[in-house]
């Protein structure tokens, strides 16, 4: 698995943050005993959730060491610890919530691996999860047309999964799970100072795996060739700024007793 880097992804902490705000908010418990936060990183997600529900013991697992470092100083009063919930999650206890903002598309297998979430939830419990779906936007489309060149050789490598399943597949895990769920879209529109800043985000998260994959100067050429794309397509607005759209899923459902 390539290395995530906390300082690359904080770069853009408050646009990252707020999906993870207006999922928090959306829960339909009031006092939650225990909670689970599914791919914390470094703990701005884990906190939202102490800052709303503040007398709940709450634990932040993600399986990046780095992002666990980074989580334990930011946030002492707030419980973290490095696991792989894909082959650990049996490990865990059983929660009123399990939340994950924005991690659970590098996990596989979701017709599987939702259906567990749901075991480790108590009676009544809400699993909550937020999913970027940006397959459709203009940068991210550069991405993969960029990234899918044979001159980089990505096809012979074993890259992580970055995927989601469509909506109405997400409704159908859900409705054999659960007869209370809500599931809804929200496209932010970020302002951006340059089309490099763009890039500057992707490299945190959906460009990591390419960029991890291949030495310095590939990786690079590679920056280069998507910031170049990507200045010739996005066009800049009146005060100078460009938009970068950025579309997010969303579930919140309660657990069928």
């Amino acid at each position: 698995m390539s290395q995530w880097n906390s300082e690359q992804y904080l770069k853009f902490k408050k646009q990252r943050t707020q999906p993870a705000i207006d999922l928090a908010k959306r829960i339909p418990i009031e006092h939650p005993k225990n909670i689970l936060d599914i791919g914390c990183g470094p703990g701005n997600s884990t906190s939202v959730l102490k800052k709303m529900f503040p007398n709940a013991n709450i634990l932040g697992v993600d399986s990046s060491e780095n992002m666990i470092k980074r989580a334990k100083e930011s946030y002492s009063d707030i419980d973290f610890r490095l696991c792989d919930v894909t082959t650990e999650l049996d490990t865990l206890d059983e929660y009123d919530i399990i939340f994950s903002n924005a991690c659970l598309q590098w996990i596989p297998n979701h017709k599987e691996f939702i259906p567990r979430l749901f075991t480790k939830l108590n009676k009544n419990g809400v699993l909550a999860v937020q999913m970027p779906m940006n397959g459709q936007e203009t940068l991210f489309k550069i991405i993969s047309d960029v990234t899918s060149d044979p001159k980089w050789n990505f096809s012979s490598m074993k890259l992580e999964t970055n995927e989601t399943l469509l909506p109405d597949e997400y409704f159908d895990i859900l409705s054999c799970c659960s007869n209370n769920y809500d599931i809804w879209e929200t496209i932010y529109y970020h302002n951006m100072p340059s089309v490099e800043a763009m890039v500057e985000w992707v490299k945190g998260t959906r460009l990591r795996p390419y960029l991890n994959a291949v030495d310095k100067e590939t990786a690079e050429s590679i920056e280069k060739e998507i910031t170049e794309r990507a200045i010739r397509t996005y066009n800049k607005q009146s005060n100078g700024e460009y938009i970068f759209k950025f579309r997010r899923f969303f579930f919140i459902a309660i657990k069928s007793n």
